[in-house]
C-alpha cells in the first residue's frame, strides 16, 4: 500500500490547470499545421495561421490560449493500492482547481446554480471523475472544457434498429447543426454504448486521446477515418469561413450495452482540445 498525500494531488491539479490552458498539446498543434498546408482558399488558410499564430504566443507569453478557459474536468486513475492521506479527495481537487485558476489569471466560468446562476467565484466546483485501477500511482488528467463548444454536443438513446447507419447519420447531423457556434476546426469525440450518462462520459474521455491515435478496434478505426473524412466534406471550415478543415479530429470510444439498445453521445470540442496529465 502505497500513501499519497491529498496535498499532492492539489499542487499537481494546480499546475495542470495553468498549463493545460496556456499550452495546446503537440498533437493538436500538429494537425492545425497540416490542416493549413492542406488549405488552398485564402480565408481558409489564413484563419488557420491566425490560430496557429494565437497558440504560439500562448505559449511564448505563458498566457491562456483562450478567454474561456473552460470548466475544470478532471479525471482520476487511482491505482487499488494506494491510500489517500491528509485529507479529503473531493476537496484536495477542488482546492487546486481554486489555485491554479487564481494564480493563472484564468476567468472563472461556473455559476453556483444552473437556473438562477451566481459566480462561485473560483471556477469550482471541478467535474471529478474518478476510476479505479491497478497499480499504486494516480494518474491525473485535467482537461478544461469551454462551453461554445460543449453547448454544441448531444447524445440520442437509439434502438437497434438504427444501426451504424443511425450513427453515422447522427454524427454527421450534429456537427452540421453546430456549424461555426463551436469554432472550427473542432475535435470530436464519440461515445457509443454503456448507460445515457456512460456514452457521454465515453465522448468526453474520447476528447482526451491523442487525435495522432486510433481505435484499438479496427472495424472502429476505420469508422474514425471515414466519418472525419465527411466532416470536412460539410464545407463549415475554419470559423465557419468554409474550407476543407471542419475538423481536425474524430476520436470514438465504445462499451458494452444493453440488447435494448445503442446510446450515443458526441461531445465536441473546439479547435483549443486541452489536457494534461502527470502521474503520481
Amino acid at each position: 500500500m502505497r500513501e499519497i498525500k491529498a496535498s499532492q494531488i492539489t499542487e499537481v491539479i494546480e499546475r495542470l490547470c495553468i498549463e493545460a490552458n496556456e499550452h495546446l498539446p503537440e498533437d493538436v498543434k500538429e494537425a492545425l499545421r497540416t490542416c493549413r498546408d492542406c488549405e488552398d482558399g485564402e480565408i481558409a488558410r489564413g484563419v488557420l495561421s491566425d490560430i496557429i499564430e494565437n497558440y504560439e504566443i500562448a505559449d511564448r507569453e505563458c498566457v491562456p490560449v483562450c478567454q474561456d478557459t473552460g470548466m475544470a474536468c478532471v479525471f482520476l486513475e487511482i491505482g487499488q493500492d494506494v491510500h489517500i492521506t491528509g485529507g479529503d479527495l473531493s476537496e484536495a481537487v477542488d482546492e487546486g482547481v481554486r489555485r491554479g485558476y487564481d494564480k493563472g489569471y484564468l476567468r472563472k466560468s461556473v455559476v453556483k446554480d444552473p437556473v438562477r446562476r451566481g459566480n462561485t467565484g473560483d471556477n469550482t466546483p471541478a467535474m471529478l471523475y474518478t476510476e479505479i485501477v491497478p497499480g499504486e500511482q494516480i494518474r491525473v488528467t485535467v482537461g478544461p472544457k469551454g462551453f461554445g463548444s460543449e453547448n454544441m454536443s448531444a447524445i440520442r438513446m437509439f434502438k437497434p434498429s438504427a444501426g451504424l447507419q443511425g450513427i453515422k447519420d447522427f454524427i454527421l447531423e450534429t456537427v452540421e447543426t453546430a456549424g461555426p457556434n463551436p469554432c472550427p476546426p473542432m475535435v470530436v469525440g464519440v461515445g457509443i454504448g454503456g448507460t445515457f450518462d456512460k456514452a457521454a462520459l465515453l465522448a468526453k474521455k474520447a476528447l482526451m486521446r491523442p487525435l495522432s491515435s486510433s481505435n484499438e478496434v479496427p472495424f472502429y478505426a476505420d469508422l474514425e477515418r471515414e466519418m472525419l473524412e465527411k466532416i470536412n466534406k460539410l464545407g463549415i471550415g475554419p470559423q465557419g469561413f468554409g474550407g476543407r478543415t471542419t475538423a481536425i479530429g474524430l476520436n470514438i470510444e465504445t462499451l458494452p450495452t444493453h440488447i435494448a439498445g445503442m446510446p450515443c453521445a458526441i461531445n465536441i470540442s473546439c479547435h483549443v482540445t486541452r489536457h494534461k496529465t502527470e502521474v503520481i
